[in-house]
């Protein structure tokens, strides 16, 4: 691998440093005007995104663009797709995968990135559209009639993309099918879904790439254990997304297997098969054939190297701007419509379990930040909860809104010559001022400070390729900042700890449930005290 350097080394950090002494200030008199709002505008397929209402000015763009340049972030990014091995570090054990996510949507230009890996993810996507033209013939069917409901099984990436995926575009789903999803292993999870519907109209999608994770082996069992008890033989209803070869690779127990490969992570596998299974259960193929173009297209339009024509990546350089130059420690991401309600709940994961990491990729403690915190609530709802701090709190909070022109449903009323969805759209502008500018007043409890950083995200309507594009946005983002940082995003060792120690517990309570004379043992003595004083023995 090309020995990159952290991005604290590089020419443009010392000059980023010096401009961010004095950001621009948003609410001196004019900083606003129309030159700017107007200047301050990136368009990248289909997605306009306003940024005058960050704390940015030329010499910081060019900065920022000088940045991006020295890294090499848009060349590691091709690099990654043509199947570099980017989730590695350098003279430690680690992963030494490939990282190609990308190449599970890559069927439409003709030139694919990385033939194999495309051709591997047709193969799957083959597959799903024979059995979903099964279950639309009835070839494969309930015993009682064609399948109404499926269950998604899986955690982590395996639940929160897909879920994301679906939520947001559930107004577009097959009117006769629904979708449900048990992700934690508390077992309330399941039951409360498991009371909702009639197992025997309903198939169960157990996700897992290595077929050995604890909390989704265990809810599958629970889930099994309930269609036996109702009289109906599992391997006729559950079907599994997994690795090739793995223990769930196993006929006799699924209807169907569809793969999964160890170069794409969980956290980036919603346009795999991982997603895309379930998706195409609800929404049909057509609708899983428009979220992977909508993808695609950004994973194509992310190699401009004009950071002012590139959203992913102006958006992660004004994150590392906020974050490492301005020290502001979280991002907001606060989409103005209620079918992202999860949107930000994968981000989370996705943003943070990729650039939480305190090395490089050389295996050496980092000398700057990595990734922020992110969270996030879809708005206008968040303006009744959080917003407070936002505005008038002693944190600084950079906000990314996504928004929308148009509602999925187009089912709207006229209330005071405005539509609801007018209203969605002045709250969101008017928020994205308002932090900006602030308010000067006399009374210091009404006083706004302004200059809390903002960029709007927006795009036309939020159909299947709008979300697919969405998605990959976000993903890119991610990407390009940890290879700004020179950290490896691809691997989640920090994940593995608490499951090793969890095993640890467990081997308590089972040692309990054998001898009631068991004693914790010589080997743990730490975990068997605090499950004792949390009297769980």
């Amino acid at each position: 691998m090309k020995q990159y350097k952290d991005f604290n080394a590089l020419p443009a950090f010392s000059e980023l440093d010096k401009l961010a002494q004095k950001p621009f200030d948003l609410t001196s008199e004019g900083a606003l005007n129309s030159e700017r709002i107007r200047n301050y505008v990136a368009e990248t397929a289909g997605f306009k995104m306003l940024y005058a209402t960050q704390r940015l000015s030329d010499d910081v763009l060019a900065g920022l663009q000088n940045l991006a340049d020295q890294s090499g972030a848009v060349e590691q990014f091709i690099s990654m797709k043509k199947g570099s091995v980017m989730n590695r570090i350098d003279g430690v054990p680690s992963e030494n995968r490939m990282v190609l996510h990308t190449a599970t949507r890559d069927f439409f230009s003709g030139e694919p990135d990385h033939p194999k890996a495309t051709a591997q993810a047709e193969t799957e996507l083959q597959k799903l559209k024979l059995f979903l033209d099964a279950l639309d013939c009835g070839d494969v069917s309930a015993a009682n009639g064609s399948f109404t409901d499926m269950i998604m099984v899986g955690i982590g990436g395996s639940d929160l993309g897909p879920r994301a995926l679906y939520l947001a575009l559930e107004s577009f789903r097959i009117p006769a099918r629904r979708v449900h999803f048990i992700s934690n292993v508390d077992p309330d999870d399941a039951a409360r879904v498991l009371k909702e519907i009639d197992l025997s109209r309903t198939l169960v999608n157990v996700v897992s790439k290595s077929g050995t994770t604890l909390e989704t082996l265990s809810n599958e069992e629970l889930v099994r254990d309930a269609f036996v008890k109702a009289g109906l033989e599992p391997e006729n209803h559950f079907i599994a997304v997994t690795g090739k070869g793995s223990p769930m690779d196993d006929p006799a127990r699924y209807l169907r297997s569809f793969y999964m490969f160890d170069y794409i992570g969980g956290r980036y596998s919603a346009t795999s098969m991982v997603g895309v299974v379930m998706l195409g259960f609800a929404l049909g193929y057509e609708g899983v054939d428009e979220i992977l173009k909508g993808a695609n297209s950004i994973d194509r339009a992310v190699e401009e190297r004009d950071i002012r024509k590139n959203i992913p990546l102006l958006l992660a350089l004004m994150g590392i701007w906020n974050h490492n130059f301005l020290g502001c420690e979280t991002v907001a991401i606060l989409p103005y419509s209620q079918a992202l309600i999860r949107f930000a709940a994968h981000l989370q994961q996705c943003d943070m379990e990729s650039n939480g990491k305190s090395i490089n990729r050389q295996g050496q403690e980092l000398t700057c930040k990595s990734g922020p915190i992110v969270w996030g609530e879809p708005g206008t709802n968040g303006q009744h909860a959080f917003y407070q701090l936002i505005h008038q709190g002693t944190t600084i909070v950079p906000v990314e809104f996504i928004g929308f022109r148009k509602s999925q449903y187009g089912e709207d009323i006229l209330i005071k010559n405005t539509t609801s969805q007018q209203k969605l759209s002045a709250n969101l502008l008017a928020q994205s001022i308002a932090l900006a500018t602030g308010q000067n007043n006399e009374n210091p409890n009404r006083r706004f400070l302004g200059n809390r950083p903002n960029s709007v995200l927006l795009a036309d309507r939020l159909t299947p390729a709008v979300m697919g594009a969405l998605l990959a946005i976000y993903e890119a983002k991610v990407v390009f900042q940890g290879f700004v940082w020179n950290i490896n995003s691809f691997d989640q060792e920090g994940v593995q700890l608490g499951k090793v120690l969890a095993n640890r517990l467990l081997a308590h309570f089972s040692g309990r449930r054998v001898d009631r004379d068991y004693n914790g043992g010589k080997n743990d003595q730490l975990g068997w005290d605090i499950m004792n004083a949390a009297g769980m023995l």
